[in-house]
């Protein structure tokens, strides 16, 4: 067995699984915290790497593409206090995390595990149920539904909708972004044969998330969600069909076209005048539209 122990984590691995238990120091990320202790069998492993500093250095995981729900919803970006596939070492434990490394390495050449991307989740996702109160809302999620309710901070067009619930199987996907410089970020639901427009701020299967300390843990909500969907590189047959009457037929002429981007225009101003798009939301989209009329 190979170990290594570090203010920032512990990580322990026995040949078929590694165990990437977070520190408990205050550079430990929230995300992490919240995650808790990570099992992760070595067929979801593609790589480990060890990179040297003067004062510092970092072990890193690298995971088969599509093994991992937390991956895939949160798309690259985790910032490094919250991502549990890296850990920071101490300049004085270089010579541990070399061997650590190379245990590894070994073990994955040993069974053969190949790199190339999956067709299935090969980890579970965060555990539920799990309730994440962050931006502009409160988000709990049992496994099966998704309750979205609002707080004082919410748009009034937005709360006057009222507390929100969500079925899964209603759901074709689920976007967690996180705020970035002026922008900012939001946890959205992709709810079958609704799709929306609108900005998060006024999306009633959104949260709009500022950029505060509470934000990253969206990513878990969005990470169990995605691990109760469809993976997206499944094949196609393996997928659940909609049913027949749900089905929407693609506009086929280009004067179906014109009309589909009538009813747009249309119904952006009717939200433009019921407030719940801004003058210059309102200008941007119409603009859109127009050049591709």
């Amino acid at each position: 067995m190979a170990e290594i122990i570090q203010k920032d984590g512990t990580w322990t691995f026995d040949g078929e699984a590694l165990r990437l238990t977070p520190g408990r120091d205050k550079n430990v990320g929230l995300l992490r915290r919240t995650l808790g202790e990570l099992v992760l069998p070595l067929h979801a492993l593609a790589g480990i790497s060890f990179e040297q500093g003067k004062k510092a250095g970092r072990l890193r995981l690298r995971l088969r593409d599509g093994a991992d729900p937390l991956l895939h919803a949160a798309g690259g970006r985790l910032t490094e206090p919250h991502d549990p596939y890296q850990l920071i070492v101490d300049s004085d434990r270089y010579g541990v995390a070399e061997y650590f490394t190379e245990e590894v390495r070994t073990a994955l050449l040993l069974d053969q595990v190949p790199s190339d991307p999956v067709t299935e989740y090969l980890l579970p996702g965060p555990p539920v149920p799990l309730s994440v109160s962050a931006g502009d809302g409160t988000v709990s999620f049992d496994g099966e539904r998704i309750r979205l309710e609002w707080n004082w901070k919410t748009e009034d067009a937005k709360a006057a909708a009222g507390t929100r619930t969500l079925a899964v199987t209603d759901l074709t996907g689920v976007e967690w972004q996180p705020a970035a410089g002026l922008e900012n970020g939001h946890l959205r639901f992709l709810v079958r044969n609704a799709p929306t427009k609108a900005p998060a701020k006024y999306d009633p299967n959104s949260v709009e998330l500022w950029g505060f300390k509470k934000d990253p843990l969206m990513a878990l909500v969005a990470a169990a969600v995605q691990a109760r969907l469809p993976h997206p590189a499944a094949p196609a047959d393996d997928r659940p069909q909609e049913p027949e009457a749900d089905r929407q037929p693609a506009p086929t002429t280009a004067e179906d076209d014109h009309d589909a981007l009538l009813r747009r225009l249309r119904e952006l101003g009717e939200l433009h005048r019921s407030g719940v798009l801004t003058d210059e939301e309102f200008t941007l989209a119409k603009q859109a539209i127009l050049k591709r009329m």
